[in-house]
């Protein structure tokens, strides 16, 4: 159901008026990109099916989803055909293109190409929950998931969002479990590590199906390395990799926790997924934030 999480705290009086945002989504309705429109961007149901809601709700759990559909030319075709113009421009007139024009030629190339583009589609699930008072993105880096939040705040009137900022970092906890040898509560630490360092070298060391307590790393963190991965599992039932930012990645949901449905049809299956998925991670996230010290309060 989600592979990632990208947590923002909800500003504490926003409430979700779900007939209004539900109204805001069809009128934002994904539709592919135009013959010359390198990018396109629009929600799409949760659920899969044409008619379905454009927001899904699940034991006070919402779900919405954006669709992301991009324009591929290669920077390799782009210049070929810039190079074609301007080549061109140099025969008739005697001249070669300046800088400023041979900016405006690689915009028209781009434009001439666009109709013949192959395009590219990826969606992004943004789960709220209201009792939390946390909005989660599904995306893959922080910078994609900052995008994706200028598009809910569209269609959800009134909504604050920030990035949850707790008493500690998480690449200051995990160098503490790390070098202690004592995961937070709840939590075992796995056998994935990365580390870098913070001088100018930038150096990394990667650790993959590996025991991670050693004095190997014990050392690598007492040389000035730090933290930016580690994976860790949850109550022996959510594993995950926590990055320095506090990003969810892998999440995978282990053994034993989806056991014991039998839905009869695909949409009691959505339901149902969304529903255990939702009730494992709102239990799992204020632990997390708990092992991170607890949260900062609003300045």
């Amino acid at each position: 159901m989600f592979k990632n999480l990208t947590v923002y705290r909800v500003g504490a009086q926003w409430l979700p008026n779900l007939k209004e945002i539900e109204d805001r989504l069809h009128k934002e309705r994904f539709v592919p990109c135009g013959t010359t429109q390198p990018i396109s961007m629009g929600w799409v149901p949760p659920r899969g099916l044409a008619n379905a809601p454009m927001i899904e709700s699940v034991d006070g759990h919402h779900l919405i989803k954006l669709m992301v559909e991009q324009k591929v030319v290669p920077g390799s075709v782009i210049k070929r055909r810039t190079d074609e113009i301007a080549k061109k421009i140099e025969d008739d007139t005697g001249r070669k293109p300046g800088k400023k024009q041979t900016k405006e030629i690689k915009e028209q190339a781009l434009l001439d190409l666009l109709p013949m583009a192959f395009t590219k589609q990826s969606s992004v699930q943004i789960w709220l929950a209201p009792t939390l008072g946390l909005l989660m993105m599904d995306a893959s880096s922080q910078g994609k998931a900052d995008e994706i939040v200028a598009q809910v705040v569209k269609v959800m009137d009134g909504l604050e969002v920030r990035h949850v900022q707790t008493e500690q970092s998480s690449a200051a906890m995990m160098s503490d479990w790390l070098v202690s040898g004592e995961p937070p509560s709840n939590f075992t630490v796995d056998r994935e590590l990365e580390l870098k360092s913070t001088d100018e070298m930038k150096s990394v060391v990667r650790y993959s199906r590996h025991a991670l307590d050693t004095d190997e790393v014990r050392q690598h963190i007492a040389s000035g390395k730090q933290p930016t991965k580690l994976s860790m599992t949850w109550e022996g039932r959510v594993s995950l990799l926590l990055t320095d930012t506090m990003q969810l990645k892998k999440i995978s949901f282990l053994d034993g926790v989806f056991e014991g449905q039998a839905p009869a049809n695909k949409d009691e299956a959505f339901d149902a997924d969304l529903a255990i998925a939702t009730g494992e991670l709102s239990q799992l996230l204020p632990d997390l934030i708990e092992a991170l010290g607890g949260e900062l309060p609003l300045s």
